[in-house]
């Protein structure tokens, strides 16, 4: 059936102008001139033919008829609007948006997605690296994998890997640089810190393994900062000073060959990594298979972290 409705543009221009009474912020709004909005304006009281506005000498008022017709107008952008939201949403039916601090993604998830891809070549997954903190609705996140202590209320929340920490460095920094046989002589070298809070976890501290090792004599606090715990390893790969690593987020580059790890002393930290996930969302299947996949790789981690 044929629908007889006025240009969307004048309607537009109307229910804004209207929403403001002023033609100047409705131009802002719609990114526009106000030339623009009251070109659109006199077309569409043309088109219905009667005026739509009162033109004061500095103010703008409805007509009856122009207030009659904004609830109406108001309700069907709603309405268009959500329809917009559904079409977006079933485009977006094989996207999985993941959010995950840049440390890990870059040092631990980035490496494992191929095999859930090849698990499962029907979900693209979005990754978003950040340590901002998730609004699920407004940012579309599905599940987020964050570093903390677990208590994120009102989500559903599992626990995903447990860490301890311990110094790592470069081998050409083992090989050709002051000894570092002992925790004692951490004296002689630079120490990288992660200067890194977030909303519910600190990241651990030269301080805190320094007291553990019983070392004396070491300036926990000496040395460059970084904001992100992948920026200290990267630093520490490069030969540029000794870091203090976690377990996970180290596991690939022991592996690899790129830092050793010294001592044998490892302390247990508190904070670890968990899988959060909107309620609503845990039956989701993309978002289930993400989860379930993560636990997977998680239990693999105990093969692939080398021995001191």
């Amino acid at each position: 059936m044929s629908r007889r409705i006025a240009p969307l543009n004048a309607l537009r221009a109307f229910e804004a102008a209207a929403r403001h009474l002023s033609f100047t912020r409705a131009a802002e709004e719609l990114h526009v001139t106000p030339a623009a909005i009251s070109h659109q304006i006199k077309a569409l009281e043309d088109y219905c033919g009667a005026p739509l506005f009162r033109r004061l000498t500095r103010s703008l008022l409805l007509t009856d008829q122009g207030q009659a017709a904004l609830p109406v107008l108001r309700e069907g952008f709603d309405m268009l609007a959500a329809a917009s939201l559904q079409l977006a949403r079933r485009r977006d039916d094989n996207v999985l948006t993941v959010s995950a601090a840049p440390s890990i993604a870059g040092k631990w998830l980035v490496a494992r997605l191929e095999r859930f891809r090849a698990r499962h070549p029907d979900i693209d997954v979005r990754l978003d690296a950040t340590n901002r903190v998730t609004d699920f609705e407004r940012d579309g996140v599905d599940l987020v994998i964050r570093y903390g202590g677990g208590d994120y209320p009102g989500l559903h929340v599992e626990p995903l890997l447990s860490t301890s920490v311990f110094p790592v460095c470069s081998p050409g920094l083992l090989e050709n640089g002051p000894p570092l046989n002992v925790p004692d002589d951490l004296v002689h070298h630079t120490l990288l810190h992660v200067d890194w809070t977030s909303q519910n976890a600190t990241w651990p501290s030269w301080r805190m393994w320094l007291l553990a090792a019983g070392v004396e004599g070491v300036d926990a606090e000496r040395g460059p900062r970084f904001n992100d715990a992948g920026l200290v390893m990267q630093t520490a790969i490069a030969g540029q000073g000794v870091a203090l690593a976690t377990d996970v987020l180290a596991v690939d580059d022991l592996t690899a060959g790129r830092v050793v790890r010294l001592f044998e002393i490892c302390v247990p930290v508190d904070f670890g990594y968990y899988i959060v996930i909107p309620k609503e969302k845990t039956e989701i299947p993309k978002v289930a298979a993400f989860a379930a996949w993560l636990h997977e790789e998680a239990d693999l981690m105990g093969s692939e972290t080398a021995t001191p």
